[in-house]
């Protein structure tokens, strides 16, 4: 007990501290999951919406399901993915990309993109259909009448955004197969984590997983915030 109290206040020193391997760590971590939900966000509602106001999906028998099955897709599988593509041997390998927080960001956005596009269409479908007879009624555009389904489904958007960076910011697998874990480079909360932990500076494991919490903590704060107004 003795040990895990001084374990905590030695983490919290690291944090009021502004420690500098700990702002390091922090501050990839956050240019590599908001770089991947930005690009997740830009591709993914626009393609949640175009699929959410459809009467009919194109071969949707296998776009959903797809779509879906992407929503729970083990991220290490998704880590092996871009590894081979971006290894020496992959069809991608001219960039070198791998062990790079470029090859990060891709991993983290193929498994953000899912998430985003099946809750924003998901949100769209849910919305009353007379709202959409209504606005095609009033002379609406495709593109005014996206923008206003989506202002209708704002909450269900938000959420998807929500989830999706929730979902990168606290996965593992993927970002220690293509990043490496290299100090200074591509080292980020949930990865160092697990090295420290493994070293026995259980301090500031626990200074990093007390951050990572705070963010996770935050963003659902944001949500709740935004949905009461």
């Amino acid at each position: 007990m003795e040990t895990l109290i001084d374990g905590l206040r030695e983490a919290l020193r690291l944090i009021t501290g502004f420690d500098p391997a700990l702002l390091e760590v922090v501050g990839l971590t956050l240019r590599v999951t908001g770089g991947a939900l930005l690009l997740a966000t830009l591709i993914g509602l626009p393609l949640g919406a175009a699929l959410g106001l459809r009467n009919r999906i194109p071969a949707g028998g296998c776009v959903l399901p797809i779509i879906y099955t992407g929503m729970g897709l083990p991220p290490v599988v998704v880590g092996l993915f871009v590894y081979l593509l971006l290894s020496n041997r992959g069809p991608l390998g001219g960039l070198e990309w791998l062990f790079t927080p470029t090859a990060m960001i891709v991993a983290q956005t193929i498994i953000a993109l899912p998430l985003i596009v099946g809750l924003t269409l998901t949100a769209l479908r849910s919305i009353d259909p007379t709202v959409k007879l209504q606005v095609r009624s009033l002379g609406a555009t495709r593109a005014q009448l996206a923008w206003t389904m989506m202002l209708e489904a704002r909450l269900g958007v938000l959420a998807a955004v929500i989830a999706a960076f929730g979902g990168i910011i606290s996965e593992v697998g993927a970002v220690m197969l293509v990043g490496g874990n290299i100090e200074g480079q591509t080292r980020v909360l949930t990865t160092a984590i697990v090295l420290e932990t493994r070293r026995g500076n259980f301090a500031l494991a626990l200074a990093l997983g007390i951050i990572l919490l705070g963010l996770a903590f935050a963003a659902n704060y944001l949500f709740h915030r935004l949905s009461d107004e």
